[in-house]
């Protein structure tokens, strides 16, 4: 019930968005977009063009211009992970969370801690209002340091 409430409140605040923009509404956009939704990792465009491929018939260009599309509605988010390949995740509803990002196979854990999260939101600042965040831990994960100590 849950995931069906998420998709739809995503496909209205989409459909919203390109009716302000007076951009279309296709079938392949919410293909897309529910494609995401459905999903709970991080994604990079080609790896999401693969799996559309399975059920869909779209293009790469198509993928790529979604994918600004919902970067400027904030449905999802770019992240600064290791690699050439950007990677992105949807964004509502999630829980704030935090990434371990490891620099040498590239892994990413996620993380929550409630004590950094009050904290983080607790900071009042004089001429900012914040209004997300998000917290990125470069290092070696345990399997590429185990490999470095053989």
């Amino acid at each position: 019930m849950k995931e069906e409430t998420t998709i739809e409140s995503v496909r209205e605040m989409f459909t919203a968005f390109l009716e302000q923009k007076k951009m279309r509404k296709t079938p392949e956009r919410y293909a897309i977009l529910e494609k995401i939704y459905f999903n709970d990792s991080h994604f990079d465009a080609e790896t999401l063009f693969e799996d559309m491929q399975k059920e869909y018939r779209v293009s790469l260009a198509t993928i790529y211009n979604t994918i600004d599309l919902l970067l400027d509605c904030s449905l999802i988010v770019k992240h600064p992970f290791v690699g050439k390949k950007a990677k992105y995740e949807k964004t509502f509803s999630k829980l704030v969370h935090h990434h371990l990002i490891c620099t040498i196979c590239g892994t990413v854990k996620e993380f929550s801690d409630k004590k950094m999260r009050n904290l983080i939101e607790s900071k009042s600042f004089a001429t900012f209002e914040p209004s997300h965040y998000s917290l990125y831990l470069y290092g070696v994960c345990a399997k590429c340091k185990g490999k470095k100590k053989n």
